[in-house]
């Protein structure tokens, strides 16, 4: 590993959504960076400025700027979803700022839009700009090695965590549900692992549908059975713990079959620069809580429902002590990836895997067709999930094949087994 850079310089892009640890990251690299003898130039709002041919919209860090900050939230940096790679006078404007101002060295920090960008610039700068990407995301689902969480995950999870809890008192002292769409767009991780962690009445993800499309009345059925069977247990309260993929899977297609006015009622259907939808314009937990309560008086069920999204909350807080330290061993190991050999021949993902600096070059993880990394999944055949559908209260097999359970569960609801079974045994195979 090089240790002496004395006049070249680096350069640092935050894009995407905030996370817990990026200024962790910020400060390790710019740490290390000085230390080795490199001038560190950090971009602000990612690659907005850059796209626009700017040479100014940038910070030099010194160690003492960035002392201290690994404990924070936020960004000092900032961070914008700028696209750089969508069209070639963006991708060259970006190369025409950085061979301006003699960036040799790079350090991407974002998902996996942020990382096809940097591995794009390492593609098109023909061996002039090194490239490390540091992978960050709430929802915990890029593809690193088994076991390896992205960071600000950890921290997510443990402030939404706090939050259920709270909510789940508040739904005992006050006799109502709770219907809390955690952020989460392509997989379950954070929903489930909030709602495992705060011990939730139920959790649910897309992954359970195991790739057989997911149907909004599906999932609010999944629900009053949930609370049907609470109230046969003598409890009037829950909180019920949603993926936003679950909308995401649901799509255009799913919300555009509402009934006509509909959809209108709950925002409507964008796409932000990489083409995803935006689901922050639609009311999705205002959605489902309006058909719950719909079905649910169907059965003479009358409780009050709160609808409660969480995510911003999470995404700037401080980083608990897992991911400030987390970090440091990510931003550390961007540096002496970007001095080794391979850095040379290709740009890389960090990852830290038991311990150790592990880089995966671009190639290897990103799809060349979607230009995305692959979503990592729950892996719902995992004893870590078949132990959170088991503590969950929702409606299981057995409850069908169990005439004790079958009898208890119709006649709070005023019904018989036969018209139950015929009601909800779909859910289960039945």
């Amino acid at each position: 590993m090089q240790t002496n850079n004395a006049g070249e310089k680096l350069g640092i892009v935050v894009g995407g959504g905030p996370a817990p640890g990026i200024n962790g990251v910020i400060s390790a690299v710019a740490i290390e960076a000085n230390l080795q003898g490199y001038e560190v130039l950090g971009f602000q709002d990612g690659f907005k400025n850059l796209v626009k041919g700017s040479t100014t919209h940038f910070r030099k860090l010194s160690i003492d700027d960035v002392k201290g900050i690994h404990i924070k939230g936020g960004s000092i940096l900032g961070t914008a979803r700028t696209n750089p790679a969508k069209n070639e006078a963006d991708l060259k404007a970006v190369l025409d700022v950085f061979q301006k101002l003699g960036i040799t060295k790079l350090v991407t920090i974002g998902g996996d839009d942020t990382a096809f960008s940097g591995s794009q610039v390492y593609a098109k700068a023909n061996g002039s700009i090194r490239v490390a990407h540091v992978p960050k995301t709430i929802d915990n689902d890029l593809p690193l090695p088994p076991g390896v969480p992205t960071f600000g995950y950890e921290t997510a999870r443990h402030h939404g965590v706090s939050i259920v809890r709270a909510l789940a008192e508040d739904a005992r002292t006050t006799s109502r549900w709770y219907l809390v769409v955690s952020m989460g767009r392509a997989a379950g991780h954070l929903a489930l692992g909030i709602g495992k962690g705060a011990a939730a009445t139920i959790s649910v993800i897309p992954e359970e549908f195991q790739g057989k499309g997911v149907n909004l009345d599906e999932v609010v059925d999944i629900l009053v059975g949930s609370v049907i069977k609470r109230k046969s247990q003598g409890n009037n309260f829950g909180v019920a713990v949603l993926a936003e993929g679950l909308m995401e899977e649901i799509g255009e297609k799913g919300l555009a079959s509402l009934p006509p006015g509909e959809l209108e009622k709950y925002g409507r259907i964008e796409r932000d620069a990489h083409g995803h939808l935006r689901i922050a314009e639609i009311a999705f937990g205002r959605m489902v809580k309006d058909r719950l309560a719909i079905k649910l008086s169907e059965f003479n069920i009358n409780y009050t429902i709160v609808d409660k999204d969480i995510g911003y909350e999470l995404r700037c807080v401080d980083p608990i002590p897992f991911d400030a330290d987390y970090t440091r061993d990510l931003g550390y190991g961007a540096i002496k990836f970007l001095g080794s050999e391979l850095a040379g021949k290709t740009g890389a993902v960090i990852s830290i895997v038991e311990g150790k600096m592990t880089p995966i070059p671009f190639q290897t993880i990103i799809n060349p067709s979607t230009k995305r990394m692959q979503n990592r999944k729950v892996d719902i055949q995992s004893e870590y999930f078949e132990c959170a559908k088991r503590f969950m209260i929702r409606l299981t097999k057995a409850d069908f094949t169990n005439p004790e359970s079958l009898a208890t569960l119709s006649k709070s609801v005023g019904k018989s087994p036969e018209e139950f079974t015929k009601r909800f045994g779909y859910l289960v195979g039945i």
